[in-house]
């Protein structure tokens, strides 16, 4: 058997992104997409505005229609595209020059900026090469058994760490090994589309278990105490016990999906042997060290009030400050394209909010849930926070629709604690490329494209949907929840 060890060392874990996307096609069909694309953003700006909705607001539905269109086809490269979005926002007088370009560099996008670097410092001192030699040493190169316990193994660190820490730990694990099993990004074999696209699913889909996985959490439960006047707590442990089952059943089903819709033809990662990597070199062991240091920093962030990029930023000079991997090899490795549209998806959620376009569509979808069944009330609020988690983080989505959906819980005698539990677990969910930091670091890859992302994410979407509606209506009465 090939041994692609020396594969593995000799090539670059991060290709650039492929534009053969782009390139391939031809003059007349990237023309016909931009049209249509065109043609349907003037469609709604030329819609009257409706009361609720302000002027900005109005434009920003007709620029996000735009943009959202140009993403999926590929039109034109993404990352222009996402520098669109800032300028198309000043152009058409939606926010000001500041509010347009500050969110490519808040705190959110900054985090993820460093969090991909480092992927690249895992594999560039050979952790990343490590970690996939134990990891195939305990599940074997069977693709179903592999997969699996991949998929179980990303949910269930997710609900502990960061889902986009997780990510590119298992992404720049995996991409070495396809590279030296000679499958290029770009190339279209389904086998490694199949395993970057389960590992950010799979590690978003974990994301809500503990009030640890992600800010969305701890969100949910503040905004619920407020609305509550301070009557409604619910401890970590309570919490843990809500919604850590759930995690389970979403990794499985997460597997079951993607298997079911996009199973590879393999049936063993062939060719892969990889030889022990022997003891550990002193930069491998340093980085290991500032990596878990790292982690407890993150852990202590209720005591040093920290937000999660201070310690990433000194975990940055812990690694390069005693020359363990050089910045520039970092600069030069990584994905900066994917990493810009990730930008423009923060600033596009923000400007949703500053202008009061995610409210419209909160105030214009919601409403028509009233009067309906529990099941197609609960499943109804889960698709929309849903929806809005793929356009803007998962966190802002909670932000914006808790505040409507609370009051409408009381309206329809349900239980506002319920309501407000199930926000952090369906905008875990998404449905496009944007939509979270784990599918920006996979798409980073350059093993899939939108499309293929989407046709994939949605009917995941919609089946974890009903694991989570299911989870309200079944698991939670058991608990005496509601």
């Amino acid at each position: 058997m090939k041994d692609v060890r020396s594969d593995m060392q000799e090539k670059s874990p991060v290709p650039d992104h492929p534009e053969n996307s782009n390139a391939q096609q031809s003059g007349k069909s990237i023309t016909i997409k931009c049209a249509i694309a065109l043609a349907l953003a003037l469609f709604v700006w030329m819609l009257p505005t409706p009361d609720n909705l302000t002027p900005e607001g109005h434009r920003l539905l007709a620029l996000l229609t735009l943009v959202v269109i140009l993403w999926v086809t590929e039109a034109i490269p993404i990352g222009i595209t996402a520098l669109f979005v800032g300028g198309g926002m000043i152009m058409f007088g939606i926010v000001d020059r500041n509010e347009a370009w500050t969110p490519y560099a808040n705190s959110a996008v900054m985090f993820v900026l460093m969090i991909i670097m480092f992927g690249v410092v895992l594999n560039e001192v050979g952790l990343a090469r490590r970690l996939m030699y134990y990891l195939l040493k305990f599940a074997g190169t069977r693709v179903k058994r592999l997969s699996f316990i991949l998929a179980v193994g990303c949910t269930m660190m997710a609900t502990v760490f960061h889902d986009a820490t997780v990510t590119v730990i298992m992404v720049f694990a995996f991409v070495p090994v396809f590279m030296g099993m000679g499958f290029k990004p770009g190339d279209g074999h389904k086998l490694p589309k199949f395993f970057i696209i389960l590992i950010p699913m799979a590690a978003s889909a974990g994301g809500f278990g503990t009030l640890l996985g992600g800010g969305r959490n701890p969100l949910s439960l503040e905004i619920l105490y407020q609305y509550s006047d301070g009557a409604i707590t619910i401890s970590f442990l309570k919490y843990l016990v809500i919604q850590f089952p759930i995690a389970f059943v979403t990794a499985v089903a997460t597997w079951g999906i993607l298997w079911v819709f996009f199973r590879p033809e393999e049936k063993e990662l062939e060719g892969v042997k990889m030889d022990y990597p022997g003891p550990m070199e002193t930069r491998e062991l340093g980085v290991l060290i500032v990596f878990t240091l790292t982690f407890v920093l993150w852990f202590m962030g209720d005591i040093t009030g920290w937000h999660v990029s201070v310690p990433a930023v000194l975990a940055m000079i812990g690694f390069c400050a005693p020359g363990w991997v050089s910045f520039k090899t970092i600069c030069d490795k990584f994905p900066w394209e994917s990493w810009i549209v990730f930008g423009a998806g923060v600033s596009l959620g923000m400007a949703m909010l500053q202008t009061g376009a995610g409210m419209f569509l909160a105030e214009s979808f919601l409403p028509v849930l009233s009067g309906k069944s529990a099941f197609v009330t609960f499943y109804g609020i889960g698709l929309f926070g849903s929806f809005l988690s793929s356009l803007m983080s998962n966190s802002a989505a909670v932000a914006l629709t808790l505040p409507i959906t609370l009051p409408m819980s009381d309206m329809m005698g349900l239980s506002p604690t319920t309501v407000a539990l199930l926000a952090p677990i369906t905008t875990s969910f998404i449905m496009l490329v944007i939509g979270c930091p784990p599918t920006i670091i996979a798409y980073s890859s350059g093993y899939f494209t939108q499309i293929e992302f989407i046709k994939i994410a949605v009917p995941w979407c919609l089946i974890l949907l009903l694991v989570a509606t299911a989870a309200v209506l079944f698991y939670w009465p058991l608990l005496g929840f509601i």
